[in-house]
């Protein structure tokens, strides 16, 4: 039997860790959406937090580009995806382009770190998104010479990734048995001592 989007979400929540923010063991990357509008005001919100991440010499070299359902930058977004996650991002009530500036504004010289940086604000952004009670899902599949000639992005941004946002859907709506296999897939990461070190390859001792 396929769980409701209320057992699901109960099942994907990340074990508690006290003193980890509840938004980090929250936010998971669900691909079934609610036909529920997002709210300017949150979207403000997202945005908003993803504002203050921080960057290399403060540059900010994030831009954003953002397209809710029946706009052209919507519909723009969604023809440059994949056909996979055409199938199911559609459902999304907001899309998300994320560009990263390449060079530094102060005086023209590359930034090695401006996709860092677009990391950094995008992780801001999802974290947000969580903590209002919204979801995310993180795309790299899409066309990016297609994306940039619709949304005309200068030559001189790199291109992160396509970020669905909305509520969490029920499963079932997936319609696809595979879409629906991987909804329900229990979410799981990685032990710390194969992630944190002290020298490489040998476990930090973090008490």
């Amino acid at each position: 039997m396929t769980l409701s989007a209320i057992e699901l979400n109960q099942l994907k929540q990340a074990p508690a860790v006290e003193g980890v923010l509840p938004a980090v063991l929250e936010r998971w990357s669900p691909r079934s959406f609610a036909g529920r509008d997002v709210s300017p005001a949150d979207l403000h919100k997202v945005f908003e937090a993803a504002r203050w991440a921080a960057s290399s010499y403060n540059e900010q070299p994030w831009r954003f580009l953002v397209g809710t359902r029946g706009t052209p930058a919507y519909a723009k977004i969604f023809a440059s995806l994949s056909g996979f996650n055409q199938g199911w991002a559609g459902s999304a009530p907001v899309l998300i382009l994320g560009a990263a500036k390449t060079t530094f504004s102060h005086n023209g010289s590359a930034n090695g770190y401006a996709l860092y940086d677009l990391g950094a604000a995008s992780s801001h952004l999802t974290l947000q998104a969580a903590a209002l009670g919204l979801t995310t899902h993180q795309m790299a599949g899409f066309d990016q010479a297609a994306a940039r000639k619709a949304l005309e992005i200068p030559d001189d941004f790199l291109l992160g990734a396509v970020i669905a946002l909305g509520y969490q859907g029920e499963p079932a709506a997936l319609g696809h048995e595979q879409l629906i296999a991987q909804e329900l897939s229990p979410r799981s990461r990685k032990p710390l001592p194969e992630l944190v070190f002290s020298a490489w390859g040998q476990p930090a001792d973090l008490g």
